[in-house]
């Protein structure tokens, strides 16, 4: 009996250590990850902070609290193109539309052809598209450039759209052709017994199946667009047609550093839309990168 009382009592004393010791990692583990938070947070608390001093404050004044608040800065800021910052977000939204209408429509066509139809040298497309992942944006910037130019089309937004509608993106076809291999291929066989060719079977069986990939290729175009910046400063030069990346690089005078207030006034009503789109669709996101490819 004293046995069994002492063994009882040794058992329940290293169940109350071993639940300490977990509470001691959980603690520490929280830390970590607080601070971790904090530390990915302090630019855009910085940013935000920045956007309410005078420029003569935000280069030297180093503490995170602010001496003196203005509101000038988005006053100013909004206008200082000579037109409505206004102009440069419908710009980014027509471009970021655009774009996202592109790669819906040919990324989903071209990985429907490399993942269910039979041809030949299917494999040897599919081996290039992914190389062409591999293939840096710098590389082809000079012979694309040289193109638009013969057909007069800088200074406008077809180099920025006919390329999303030419599936140039891998990502989004690589992506789409591993969600469409777990699509079982009785349903395919089932529509063609109906007698629906390719595209039918296509468009009123593939496509519907595809919600969560097509998602996720909506929400990864919106942002890539939205903050691309080295793509449209090449072929954009008219003021009228900045997007915003472009518009708040022209803000800044790189000689004397005046604007610094408005470039980050502006950078923070330009993450507005982001930061919305990203809250909206946070489920559909994490849905689609868990049953796609990505996984």
């Amino acid at each position: 009996m004293t046995t069994a009382t002492t063994s009882l009592e040794s058992s329940r004393t290293r169940s109350i250590a071993a639940k300490r010791r977990r509470g001691r990692r959980d603690v520490l583990k929280h830390l970590g990850l607080g601070v971790f938070v904090l530390l990915m947070l302090y630019p855009l608390a910085w940013m935000i902070v920045s956007s309410l001093k005078p420029d003569h404050l935000i280069l030297t004044e180093t503490g995170i609290i602010p001496s003196e608040i203005t509101f000038d800065n988005f006053v100013e800021g909004w206008n200082a193109l000579n037109r409505p910052f206004s102009v440069f977000f419908l710009n980014s939204l027509v471009v970021t539309v655009g774009s996202i209408i592109g790669n819906l429509f040919s990324c989903s066509l071209t990985a429907f052809a490399l993942a269910r139809l039979e041809f030949r040298m299917r494999k040897v497309y599919l081996a290039i598209t992914l190389v062409s992942v591999m293939l840096p944006l710098h590389v082809l910037v000079i012979p694309q450039y040289i193109f638009f130019s013969q057909f007069d089309l800088v200074n406008t937004y077809y180099p920025l759209l006919i390329p999303k509608f030419l599936a140039t993106d891998a990502f989004f076809i690589y992506l789409m052709v591993q969600f469409i291999r777990t699509i079982p291929r009785d349903l395919d066989r089932a529509a063609w017994i109906d007698g629906s060719g390719p595209f039918r079977t296509f468009w009123y069986v593939i496509l519907p199946l595809m919600r969560p990939a097509l998602v996720t290729t909506t929400i990864f175009t919106f942002i890539w667009t939205w903050n691309d910046f080295f793509v449209p400063l090449i072929y954009l030069t008219s003021p009228k047609m900045f997007t915003v990346p472009v518009a708040l690089n022209s803000m800044v005078d790189s000689q004397t550093q005046s604007g610094v207030g408005m470039l980050f006034a502006m950078s923070l009503l330009s993450l507005l839309p982001v930061l919305i789109f990203f809250a909206v669709a946070q489920k559909q996101l994490i849905r689609g990168i868990a049953t796609t490819g990505l996984k």
